[in-house]
């Protein structure tokens, strides 16, 4: 199978490599339920020591700079009640969690989750998060311009790997909620 975007050697339907998936990753790509069928979710192999974005691109194709979405964990904190929630936004901009996030979790305060609590809750690898297979409860922000790619790069779960996934199948995934202006200019 060829990539739908970038330059990998090895890329593969997400259904056929689930036990290169993190269990929360496999489990969300073997049931999945949205009008996107699971096997448009494509996994390819990378390196994690090319992680860093700059050498990431230069090893598989620069125009994954402007395909490329960065899923981060944030919590909303409202009296003595905190909320976890994935945020989807474009690499080439930046969270806005003191207005978008905030507003939209309801928060008097929201601020990045620490990275051992991000890892513990999601059960995924910090730097390879990915909005497929968080928990059910959990609010998805996907920033709308992430929705209008054909293909968007985020995290497999683990850094070793990516998921190539249709732009439109984020806004079917559970507690999915597309919003303009989530990400802004970095």
């Amino acid at each position: 199978m060829r990539a739908p975007i970038g330059h990998f050697d090895h890329a593969f339907p997400a259904p056929d490599r689930l036990d290169d998936l993190v269990r929360p990753v496999a489990d969300a790509v073997r049931g999945w339920r949205g009008g996107t069928p699971a096997e448009q979710i494509v996994y390819v192999e990378t390196n994690p020591e090319w992680a860093d974005t700059a050498v990431f691109v230069e090893h598989y194709g620069k125009e994954l700079l402007d395909t490329s979405a960065n899923c981060v964990v944030v919590a909303g904190k409202r009296g003595g009640e905190t909320t976890l929630a994935a945020c989807l936004v474009l690499s080439t901009t930046r969270v806005d969690v003191n207005g978008v996030v905030r507003r939209q979790l309801g928060a008097r305060k929201a601020s990045f989750a620490p990275m051992d609590l991000a890892t513990g809750e999601t059960g995924m690898e910090y730097g390879g998060i990915t909005p497929v297979g968080l928990p059910d409860d959990w609010p998805v922000l996907i920033d709308s311009a992430v929705v209008e790619l054909p293909y968007v790069l985020v995290g497999s779960g683990r850094r070793s790997g990516k998921l190539l996934v249709p732009g439109k199948a984020f806004a079917e995934l559970p507690n999915a909620v597309v919003l303009e202006g989530l990400g802004i200019p970095a």
